[in-house]
């Protein structure tokens, strides 16, 4: 269904009363789930600049790129800025709301790393060994019909560098869906070429079998129920349910439309996707990153060692050119930003992050001790990585810095 201009109008006015702003929040909108709420004059940043973050974002919403979106900034621990606005659901009139829920795509996969390498603080496995180890069917992958020059390694299937070719979609289990991976020829010899690839799928059937415990349970042990992550699921339930921001894209008119896509379509029916398949909020996955800028620990809690996270938030894939937007490297199942340029040019140097199909974003500058997220579901974006709504939030939120 569209929504006509003077529809959409309408909306619009009626929602600018929902539109969330840290320093100036309304009684009854939600807390944030996690770090706290802090002055922005006391963490170095400048509350004026950050108000016009929600502002900049209306504008992209009464442009009818994006339905609605929600943003959130923290700094030294303190969320400085979270704002929502615009329509989680236009045919419901539904306000996008500060604890709406949105598939975070690809942004599920540094918490499938992040798996992984507790595993390895654990002593269960080491990134470098072979797959095969964990996964005998890896016996079969073929090269021009013959096996790769070397075994495919852990690391390799983290940093897209095993040759792994295919879509990311999960069959019925993790261990149907490697057995679909591996049956498909590999695209070239392992550590040799970056290649998006559904190589953390691979990842999460490994935490399975090292652990012995199904890969989400694993993750809600491990990370989602320590870290208070209680919006962060692959199976939403039916009160999240009702707070989940819908999938648009654009129509021939350029108006928005309900879209469909199989990441939010069949998690019903198939196996949790270590690749893309997480539901979560804003204030969740800022909970996430602060515990990795903290070095693996949040609030006397601790998830992964600090030596892992530096493992995993650096660069392992030499001088490969890795990622959707220039000057990255890849790190394990994180992009990491080398030389900032274009849509990173405000970040800092070993920056690290990852975006999501439906254009969410989530960054961590580890120098300016702040992290970025953006929350939107638009389908169709000719580079969720490289849009424009990243571009403002990041470009606002720097500017706002007042002390390095």
């Amino acid at each position: 269904m569209t929504i006509s201009r003077w529809a959409f109008e309408i909306l619009r006015l009626a929602l600018l009363v929902f539109v969330v702003e840290i320093g100036v929040v309304q009684a009854d909108a939600p807390p944030a789930q996690g770090l706290p709420s802090g002055d922005p004059a006391a963490v170095g940043m400048d509350a004026d600049v950050l108000a016009g973050i929600s502002p900049a974002m209306q504008k992209f919403v009464d442009d009818r790129q994006i339905a609605g979106a929600v943003t959130l900034i923290a700094r030294r621990g303190q969320i400085v800025h979270l704002g929502a606005v615009g329509l989680a659901d236009i045919a419901q009139g539904t306000p996008m709301t500060a604890d709406s829920l949105f598939v975070i795509a690809s942004m599920t996969k540094p918490i499938t790393a992040t798996a992984v390498l507790i595993l390895q603080d654990d002593g269960k496995l080491s990134v470098d060994d072979p797959v095969i180890k964990y996964l005998p069917e890896f016996a079969d992958a073929k090269l021009n019909d013959k096996p790769p020059a070397r075994p495919i390694t852990i690391r390799d299937v983290m940093t897209h560098t095993a040759g792994l070719a295919g879509e990311q979609r999960t069959e019925r289990s993790l261990e149907e869906t490697v057995s679909a991976i591996i049956r498909r020829p590999l695209a070239f010899e392992p550590g040799t070429k970056w290649q998006y690839s559904p190589g953390l799928n691979i990842c999460g059937r490994i935490i399975e079998k090292v652990s012995g415990q199904p890969f989400d349970e694993f993750l809600t042990a491990r990370i989602f129920r320590p870290l208070a992550m209680s919006d962060t699921t692959f199976r939403p339930s039916e009160e999240q349910r009702k707070r989940l921001a819908r999938i648009y894209k654009t129509d021939a008119a350029g108006a928005l439309e309900p879209a469909s896509h199989w990441l939010a379509d069949d998690w019903q029916d198939r196996a949790p996707n270590p690749s893309g398949g997480l539901y979560s909020t804003a204030a969740n996955m800022a909970r996430f990153y602060q515990m990795v800028l903290n070095g693996g620990e949040l609030a006397g809690t601790r998830i992964i060692s600090r030596e892992a996270v530096a493992q995993m938030t650096s660069v392992q894939t030499g001088e490969l050119r890795t990622g959707f937007t220039d000057g990255n490297g890849w790190g394990l199942g994180w992009c990491v930003v080398r030389q900032p340029q274009g849509i990173t040019a405000m970040l800092s140097p070993g920056t690290y992050g990852h975006g999501g199909a439906f254009g969410t974003q989530g960054w961590v500058d580890p120098q300016r001790q702040m992290i970025f997220v953006l929350m939107i579901q638009r389908v169709g974006l000719p580079n969720s990585d490289g849009s424009d709504l990243r571009r403002t939030l990041q470009e606002l939120a720097v500017r706002a810095v007042r002390d390095p």
